[in-house]
């Protein structure tokens, strides 16, 4: 202890100043807390940011989705272009059966 008190004063203004800091901040900490309406607002801006994140990876996704599936189609219309045999013999099939049913209804006149 110091003869004129001062020191203990000064330690003792400097803890009082501390303390009111942290009750600040702990009052501003409490009142963020009770702040229902911001706090709602913060949870659905960052469900916002969450369903615009997955919408673009669901997007890219079907994105490659369809060049793969570009990517295959053109290749079946290349196998049919190369190999039009089977596709003739079904167009064939449809005509011969058009045909027979024509007869058929004929017949029942």
């Amino acid at each position: 202890m110091t003869g004129n008190g001062t020191g203990d004063t000064e330690a003792l203004r400097e803890e009082i100043r501390r303390t009111r800091v942290e009750l600040g901040e702990t009052m501003e900490a409490l009142a963020a807390k009770a702040d229902v309406k911001a706090r709602l607002k913060e949870s659905a801006a960052q469900a916002k940011e969450r369903l615009r994140d997955q919408a673009a990876q669901t997007a890219s996704r079907v994105r490659g989705h369809a060049g793969v599936a570009r990517a295959q189609a053109y290749d079946k219309g290349e196998l049919v272009r190369r190999n039009p045999v089977p596709w003739a013999a079904i167009a064939a099939g449809a005509v011969a059966t058009v045909v027979v049913l024509m007869i058929v209804r004929g017949r029942r006149r």
